[in-house]
C-alpha cells in the first residue's frame, strides 16, 4: 500500500476511524490534533495556552516519528472555539517555528464546538524534503561550465580535490 499510517507513543491515539497522520510519497497529512495528553488520554487541564502547548507537542511527536520537524510544515488549519483566544494561540504556535525558515501558510477559524469540548485543534500539511536536503548538502563535487567549483569546501577547480 502506498499510504503509511504514522502514530507515536508521545501523541494521542486516534479516537475514531482515522489515522493520527498518513504519509503518501513526500506528503504527510496530520489529522487535527487536540490537547489530549498521550499518557492519560485526557484533555490537559488549564486554559487556551496549556491546550495549544499540548496540541503543538502532539504535532511535534508525530513529526519526530518520521524524522521531520515543524520547518517541514507548509500549511496549517487552526480551529478555535473563541476568536478572542487568537493572540494566545498565535503566541504559543509561533514559538514552535524557527524564524530562520518561512512560517507555514495558515487558516484560522472560529468554530462552535470541537471534539471533547477542547478549545483548539490544529491540522497540518507537511512535505518530507529530507531526501532533497541530503542531495543538496552533498554538493556536486564538480566544476561548472565557467570553471568555478560547485563544492565550496574543495578548494577550487584547480585543486586535486575537485571532481573534474
Amino acid at each position: 500500500m502506498f499510504v503509511h499510517q504514522i502514530t507515536s507513543e508521545n501523541a494521542p491515539k486516534a479516537i475514531g476511524p482515522y489515522s493520527p497522520a498518513v504519509k503518501l510519497g513526500d506528503f504527510v497529512y496530520l489529522s487535527g490534533q487536540i490537547p489530549v495528553d498521550p499518557t492519560t488520554g485526557n484533555v490537559v487541564e488549564g486554559g487556551i495556552k496549556e491546550q495549544t502547548e499540548r496540541v503543538m507537542k502532539n504535532i511535534v511527536a508525530l513529526l519526530d516519528e518520521i524524522h521531520l520537524s515543524t520547518r517541514h510544515i507548509v500549511k496549517t488549519t487552526v480551529f478555535i472555539n473563541n476568536m478572542d483566544n487568537f493572540a494566545t494561540v498565535n503566541e504559543v504556535y509561533a514559538s514552535y517555528f524557527d524564524p530562520a525558515y518561512p512560517a507555514p501558510a495558515r487558516s484560522c477559524v472560529e468554530v462552535s464546538r470541537l471534539p471533547k469540548d477542547v478549545l483548539v485543534e490544529i491540522e497540518c500539511l507537511v512535505i518530507d524534503t529530507l531526501v532533497y536536503e541530503q542531495q543538496m548538502n552533498q554538493g556536486c563535487k564538480g566544476c561548472s561550465q565557467n570553471g568555478e567549483c560547485c563544492d565550496q569546501e574543495c578548494g577550487g577547480c584547480d585543486s586535486n580535490e575537485c571532481g573534474e
